[in-house]
């Protein structure tokens, strides 16, 4: 992390906006406070990602809470290639001041200089690949840029620096560790995947109450434990040893994985409000 920071901070120099994704699910817990302190004085895009995953009425509060912070913000599906349309236009509005500027010196028509930052799994790669599409182009090096950098030509008016690294999310508390492991930030490798598991349905039983026993198919029982839940689960999914017992690994792994592409639901597990 130390590496990727001292890389930024050296970038930073070269760059007229900041392009931040974010998993809109955890908005808070999937951003890196770092980045607002590298990324000072540039503009700042926001990309709301993974949204077609997210409560979309809760991804609107978030929207207008990075509004409210300064920010622009785009609401997208990376997969999606007709959620980059919009992209292009508020890059420009981002970058208002910095296009002003180059009018008044005379230059006309230099791309947008971008960097994409943000923590592991919230689709960097993927969004790179989706705006620029197959046939990204490296525009080689430019005068003035350290030798040997490399920009990608994302459109005609957005170039990216390609060497933007990667910055883990500090732990404020095991609560920020524990949502980003849910959203597979974290290996699973290194992950007890039972407990991981119980502590998602705990979420999902205390903002969505309904959406677990209507997905899987099970009766609601009130109050119920996380682990009578994930059992009853395994049970109707059919999550059985060699011995007949219960398979609550199997289970456990079946819920993230379910929760993960979004088939359970869409879900936000933090609110604005709660910040």
């Amino acid at each position: 992390m130390t590496k990727a920071k001292r890389q930024m901070l050296e970038d930073i120099k070269l760059i007229d906006l900041v392009i931040e994704l974010i998993d809109a699910r955890i908005p808070f817990s999937s951003r890196n406070p770092d980045i607002d302190n590298i990324a000072r004085n540039k503009a700042r895009l926001v990309l709301l990602n993974k949204s077609d995953m997210a409560d979309e009425e809760k991804t609107a509060e978030w929207k207008d809470y990075f509004i409210n912070k300064g920010f622009h913000v785009c609401v997208i599906n990376s997969l999606n290639r007709g959620d980059m349309k919009q992209i292009n236009d508020v890059v420009r509005a981002a970058c208002t001041e910095k296009i002003e500027r180059d009018r008044k010196r005379g230059i006309r028509n230099r791309p947008v200089r971008a960097m994409v930052v943000g923590i592991p799994n919230v689709g960097k790669s993927t969004f790179i690949n989706s705006f620029a599409g197959k046939g990204a182009a490296r525009t080689g090096n430019k005068p003035g840029v350290t030798k040997g950098k490399q920009w990608i030509k994302l459109s005609q008016t957005l170039e990216l620096l390609d060497t933007p690294g990667i910055l883990w999310p500090k732990f404020e508390d095991q609560l920020t560790g524990l949502k980003l492991a849910l959203i597979g930030s974290i290996k699973d490798e290194i992950i007890n995947i039972e407990e991981l598991s119980l502590e998602l349905i705990k979420m999902i039983g205390s903002l969505y109450p309904d959406a677990l026993y209507s997905f899987y198919g099970i009766q609601a029982d009130g109050n119920e434990d996380p682990a009578h839940v994930l059992e009853r689960i395994a049970v109707q999914r059919g999550c059985l040893s060699k011995g007949g017992g219960t398979d609550y690994l199997r289970a456990a792994g079946l819920i993230l994985e379910n929760f993960r592409n979004g088939r359970i639901g869409r879900f936000t597990l933090e609110r604005p409000e709660d910040i």
